[in-house]
């Protein structure tokens, strides 16, 4: 059961490698556009236990609430190709008293192109009533510390974001190019 630990780092922007799967290409060998969903989901699922920790009904289990999804902005950039392994980043770029918004990008292998972005906005709901719930105090101490702000969120348009992750990528290729 997670417990939050205001003394341990907590990560802000995850990152874990994906297979790209044939059974979720199209006949053109492109991931569906429907799949890169799920893509992200696991990917965030599998990422929360391995660097927070915790799995995503510890929340649930410890306050009877949980978030639920009830918004998305997706774009696509570059094709994702049967085969591939790809970078899954995410982060909670925002949050406020009963919500978050958490962003997704894949990239090539070598993490320097954005194939896909993807916004994903969750309320914070009791599952007893079925209503939105303000975030416990713990929950907002957490998000406190894992928020990752984006600049510009929210009237930032997801042309501009795209623009910010390339030049964020070349950055972060030559950093580790002056490193070898």
């Amino acid at each position: 059961m997670f417990q939050f630990d205001p003394s341990k780092h907590y990560p802000k922007l995850m990152d874990s490698p994906a297979i790209i799967r044939f059974q979720d290409c199209d006949p053109l060998k492109h991931l569906n556009n429907a799949k890169y969903f799920d893509y992200y989901f696991n990917a965030r699922e599998d990422q929360i236990v391995h660097f927070y920790g915790m799995t995503s009904s510890d929340f649930y289990r410890r306050h009877h609430a949980t978030w639920v999804i009830y918004n998305h902005n997706i774009s696509y950039v570059r094709s994702a190709w049967v085969g591939e392994i790809v970078h899954i980043f995410s982060h909670i770029i925002y949050y406020d008293t009963d919500t978050i918004v958490t962003e997704f990008f894949m990239t090539d292998y070598e993490k320097k192109e954005i194939k896909n972005l993807l916004w994903t906005t969750s309320k914070y709901i009791d599952t007893q009533t079925g209503k939105r719930t303000p975030h416990h105090e713990e929950v907002l101490r957490f998000l406190e510390q894992v928020h990752d702000p984006v600049e510009g969120f929210p009237q930032i348009t997801h042309r501009e974001r795209i623009k910010q992750l390339k030049a964020w990528l070349l950055e972060q290729g030559a950093s580790q190019a002056s490193k070898q």
